[in-house]
């Protein structure tokens, strides 16, 4: 350290401070009251929406870092004059992200879709940060009413194994139905019938039920 002090002579230890703050002053303040808008917004609809009612604490360092990095990204790429055409291209393309290792549920799929359309959403706005705020609240609270019983009745599904292979047959349907509903405790309104093992007679459906 005392080696690196001595060759650095002060003015080009000046001259390191001049352009660290001249980097700040660079950004301004409309870029950090985005940044609050669009982390504020991530927070709302990760923390109290998709956690309240999934209970998966896996997801969260995905959906911030792809917002995150998303916002930043596309708010340098903003001070390009960039075309409707290239931005909604841009909207594509990390549109189209998604992980190879593993295979990503439906539901984690339309959060990290609305994480990316609010980082852009946030970063491209011509608008004021009222507008922006406004913009980011619309979808939050459609979000949300989809997300209760508001709207539409929740349904759940559940895949299970049955082996009372006889009581698929249509008209035994009701009978199916509950002792489905006796043995889960679920209140199942309706099955799909997947696959009909014959030799192990035994079948692979997925119930529907709500809560």
């Amino acid at each position: 350290m005392t080696l690196l002090q001595q060759t650095l002579s002060p003015d080009t230890l000046q001259t390191a401070k001049a352009a660290s703050f001249e980097l700040f002053e660079k950004l301004s303040s409309k870029f950090f009251i985005r940044l609050f808008i669009d982390l504020a917004s991530v927070f709302v609809l990760i923390r109290l929406i998709f956690y309240r009612n999934y209970k998966k604490a896996d997801q969260y360092l995905t959906f911030f870092a792809f917002n995150l990095v998303i916002f930043l990204i596309t708010y340098l790429l903003n001070k390009v004059e960039m075309s409707m055409g290239a931005a909604f291209g841009l909207f594509a393309v990390f549109s189209m992200l998604r992980y190879r290792t593993e295979s990503i549920s439906t539901k984690d799929m339309t959060y990290l879709f609305l994480v990316i359309a609010i980082g852009l959403l946030s970063a491209i706005s011509k608008g004021g940060w009222d507008e922006l705020a406004l913009l980011n609240g619309i979808i939050l609270l459609l979000t949300f009413l989809l997300e209760s019983n508001w709207l539409i009745k929740k349904e759940f599904t559940k895949m299970i194994q049955y082996e009372k292979i006889e009581l698929i047959l249509p008209e035994k349907r009701q009978e199916l139905m509950q002792d489905l509903k006796n043995r889960t405790g679920l209140n199942i309104h309706r099955v799909e019938i997947q696959e009909i093992d014959f030799l192990k007679d035994a079948t692979r459906m997925i119930v529907y039920y709500y809560e």
